[in-house]
């Protein structure tokens, strides 16, 4: 499993976000986000939670780095998502909050 996730961000360092995020299901991600990740970061910064993705020092600046972000917190939460699943959660927040073309 180690070696597939090494090859998955080996190959994601060269692709854009259109690129990394072709195959994911957006809705999934919301749904996903929606009843793992709200209540959290509700209760860290208040109202819906959305204030951690738009605050001035945001530790995401890149795709690639919403993909790690989005991977610490399932890992960190122990949510067992898999990758497919984490890459629909990051294209969501990408969509929803980010914006991000690389």
């Amino acid at each position: 499993m180690r070696i597939v996730f090494i090859l998955f961000c080996l190959l994601s360092l060269n692709a854009s976000a259109n690129e990394l995020f072709a195959k994911a299901d957006v809705a999934a991600g919301k749904a996903l986000h929606e009843k793992n990740c709200i209540s959290c970061h509700a209760s860290s910064f208040g109202g819906n939670g959305s204030g951690i993705y738009m605050r001035e020092y945001a530790k995401v600046k890149t795709s690639k780095g919403l993909v790690t972000q989005v991977r610490a917190c399932n890992t960190n939460i122990g949510l067992k998502w898999f990758e497919d699943e984490e890459l629909n959660v990051a294209a969501y927040l990408n969509q929803a909050y980010y914006k991000f073309e690389k």
